[in-house]
Parts: C-alpha cells; structure tokens; sequence
C-alpha cells in the first residue's frame, strides 16, 4: 500500500516527521525507497518553525522551476571572446528547466539601433533631463530601442548581447539599456555571457527581486569581503544613481548606483547547471572607486571567500537584495 502510494505523487515527495510514534525511523525508510527508485524526495525533521521555513523555501523553488519552464531567451551576437568558459550544450537548459536560447545576430541589433528610434515616455524624457551629455544619452536610448524591439519580435523574456562591440560600431554602450529593460522585468545581461543570463533568471525568479549582474574585484580574505562592480544594473533596484561613461572604454552612457545596504545574496550556475555557488552575504556599502566600473559594492559573504575560491562559475555573479540562498539550494535539489 505505502509503494503504491508513493508511486503515485508527484515529485518531489515531501515527508514531515515528528518525534514519536516511530515516524522518523519509518521516514528514513520511505526516503530511502525513493532513493533507489531514483525519485526526488525531501525528509523534513526539527522544531516547527524550521520545517515552515524549509517548506516555504521547497515550495518557492518548484514555483520558480515551473516560471522557468518555457522562458525564451536572446543570445545577441556570440559570447564575448574573453568567456572562454561559457561553451556548453543549449539543450541543457531546455531539458533539465524548459528554457530555450535564441541566437540572434548582432547584424539584426545594429540594424535596429541605425533607426535611431526609442520609446516617447516618460523615463526617456526623465533621463534625457540628467545632468550628463544629451547627444551619449540619446545615442544610448537608441540602443535601448532597439533592444525592445528585438525582445518583441522574437517574444523573449530576457537576452545577452555582445556588448563591447557596440563602442566600435555605434560607439556607444548598452548599459542603459539593459538598465532600463531589467527594471522593466525583462532579464537583461552583458557579454553574450548566457549562463549568468540563466542564473538571473534563476535567481530573479526565486527572489522576486532585481538582479544586479557584477563582476568580483577584489577580496579581503580575513574579513570576507568581495568587492563587485559592473557599469549596469537594474534602475529599481539602487536608492539612487547617476550617469557616468562607461569604464572600460570611457564612453557612452554607464550607471553609477547607491545599492542599499544589508542582507543579499550571491549567486551562480554554470551553463549546464552541474555546479553552483550560492551564499547569504551583507552589502556594506556602495563604492565609488575610479578604478573599476562605475557600479560598486563592498560585501561579507556569510559562506566564507574560500568556498567562493573552490567553486568557479565563471567571471560574472548575480546579487540580489534579501536572503534566498535557502531557496537556491532547494531549487537544485530538484533538478
């Protein structure tokens, strides 16, 4: 009677025991049938309110999964040629999540951007208005334009470009772009880098929240502190910004935001979602260093910097707001 039942629900299987009754003992050996069966399950044991939080995070993983199922994401041009690790399989994602990659190419995106079109609203009008140069930020907005326009035609709900060929083509940067679009909901990334496209897709998901797309820059061992920097991030999630150029390049339009600080969360998947990192962290402060990208946070990752050296996934990161990695840990519990 209990095989049959247990063959019949839908993973993953979710056990709750208590500590009478031998409910444990019959638990272990319930999860241990699923085990060869080679079925997902979760036994859940401890005080109240440990098994709530742990159902919730359970039950936040297999709501992001299903979102997931069907996401379409753009893949603008190819991979930067610096992201030598970012080769791998497209049918990974669409198997193990439901996520399709789209290529697309960059001729198709500076075609667009040569209509020197953009939305007549009111957050153009409100950036046109900044205290920056006009003719960079309009350039930057036609940029944005045709952005949305490529994410309309081929219906995605995110994209990565290979970014750093606009400065010699448009001469000119998508950070705005992807700034505008990722507040907008849409995940937007840089560098033709896909993997850290899935995880912010991931991650946004899970959180609910804004995803700040960043690379590490430097670490203080002994306190374990990162410091993360990139010239774009979404425009809701920093309590203010300015304009600035772009760091690299020193042109264009880039974003140089004041993320609040507290608690966060450091995330990151390879592309065949077979190794991740993921840790609790407190943002401590934003920077403003001219020696990095114009986007700076200093912040103590809770799971130490040595499990940040013993886990590479690549050179870009996804920082959220809030305290998911909980939720991340059961999400790939399921995979």
């Amino acid at each position: 009677m209990f095989k049959t039942a247990l063959d019949s629900l839908k993973e993953p299987i979710i056990i709750v025991s208590s500590d009478s009754d031998n409910s444990l003992s019959a638990s272990m050996e319930m999860m241990t049938y699923l085990a060869n069966k080679e079925m997902k399950g979760r036994l859940l044991h401890g005080v109240k309110e440990e098994i709530a939080t742990s159902i919730e995070q359970i039950l936040t993983a297999i709501k992001a999964k299903n979102a997931l199922n069907g996401l379409r994401l753009g893949l603008i041009g190819k991979p930067s040629d610096w992201l030598i690790s970012t080769d791998f399989d497209y049918n990974i994602p669409k198997e193990k999540l439901g996520i399709e990659i789209i290529e697309i190419e960059m001729k198709e995106l500076i075609d667009e951007i040569s209509k020197r079109n953009y939305p007549d609203d009111k957050t153009c009008h409100e950036l046109m208005a900044k205290n920056f140069d006009k003719g960079q930020i309009e350039k930057a907005l036609e940029i944005y334009g045709a952005f949305s326009r490529l994410v309309d035609k081929y219906n995605l709900n995110g994209f990565s470009v290979r970014c750093f060929d606009l400065l010699s083509s448009v001469k000119n940067t998508g950070c705005l772009g992807l700034a505008l679009l990722n507040q907008q909901g849409v995940y937007s990334g840089c560098e033709g880098d896909i993997p850290s496209l899935i995880s912010m897709a991931i991650l946004g998901e899970i959180s609910g929240q804004p995803v700040f797309m960043c690379n590490p820059s430097r670490i203080n061992k002994e306190n374990n502190e990162i410091v993360f920097a990139h010239c774009t991030l979404p425009l809701n999630m920093p309590i203010s910004y300015k304009l600035d150029t772009h760091f690299e390049s020193g042109i264009g339009v880039s974003i140089s935001g004041n993320i609040p600080s507290g608690s966060a969360t450091v995330f990151k998947a390879t592309g065949p979602l077979n190794r991740h990192f993921v840790s609790s962290a407190t943002i401590l402060e934003s920077l403003h260093e001219k020696d990095l990208c114009r986007t700076q946070i200093s912040l103590r990752c809770n799971e130490g910097v040595n499990k940040f050296y013993k886990t590479p996934v690549g050179n870009h990161y996804l920082v959220c707001l809030g305290d998911y990695s909980g939720h991340i840990e059961e999400f790939f519990n399921l995979l």
